[in-house]
C-alpha cells in the first residue's frame, strides 16, 4: 500500500456528475434496501482540492440487511471486502466499471459512528469555506511531499482532521 501514487487535483464539477451517475446505478440495484446514497470525502466538498476518486457511503436501516444489501451489490459487479478493521462500515471493490469515475463504496448501518463522522466533517468543510481551503492546500502539500506514499500522504493530513473531528466533537 505504501507506493500507490497520490495525485491531488483541484475541484473539477464533474465529480458532482459522477456521483449522481455512480448513485444511480446503486439505486436500481439497491432499491428500498438503501435509505440514503451520501457522495462523502473531499470530492463532495465544492472548492475543494481531492484525489480524483468517489466516496461513497450507502445508509441501511440496520446490520439486518447487510447480507441483502452484499447480494444486491455482487449482481452490479461488487464484492464484499468486510469492515477492513473500521466497525460500522463495510467495503466493497468492483471490476467492471469502466464507465464510472472510480470511487470507494460503502455500506454503513444509519447508527454507524463511522458514517456520522463521514456527513459531519463533509458537512463542515461545506460550511467552512476557509477550512476547506486550508484542507486543499495541506492536500496539495501532501501530495507534492509524498507522491509515491499514500501512508504518509494520510499521516501529513490527519492532525488537520483530527482538529476537526475535535472541534464538531467527533473524536
Amino acid at each position: 500500500m505504501g507506493t500507490k501514487r497520490v495525485v491531488v487535483l483541484p475541484y473539477d464539477e464533474q465529480w458532482k456528475k459522477d456521483f449522481l451517475n455512480i448513485k444511480a446505478e446503486l439505486a436500481e440495484a439497491l432499491g428500498q434496501l438503501a435509505t440514503a446514497i451520501e457522495h462523502v470525502g473531499s470530492t463532495s466538498v465544492e472548492g475543494l482540492s481531492a484525489k480524483p476518486v468517489i466516496d461513497i457511503d450507502v445508509v441501511i436501516r440496520d446490520h439486518t440487511l447487510l447480507e441483502d444489501v452484499i447480494s444486491a451489490l455482487w449482481k452490479i459487479g461488487y464484492q464484499h471486502e468486510g469492515d477492513l478493521g473500521i466497525t460500522g462500515r463495510e467495503a466493497f471493490r468492483y471490476d467492471g466499471k469502466e464507465h464510472m469515475r472510480k470511487h470507494h463504496l460503502y455500506v454503513c448501518p444509519s447508527d454507524s459512528p463511522e458514517l456520522k463522522r463521514h456527513i459531519a466533517f463533509r458537512d463542515y468543510l461545506r460550511t467552512h469555506p476557509d477550512a476547506a481551503r486550508e484542507y486543499g492546500r495541506i492536500k496539495e502539500e501532501g501530495a507534492r511531499r509524498y507522491p509515491d506514499d499514500i501512508d504518509r500522504y494520510i499521516e501529513y493530513k490527519s492532525p488537520f482532521i483530527e482538529r476537526i473531528y475535535a472541534e464538531i466533537g467527533m473524536l
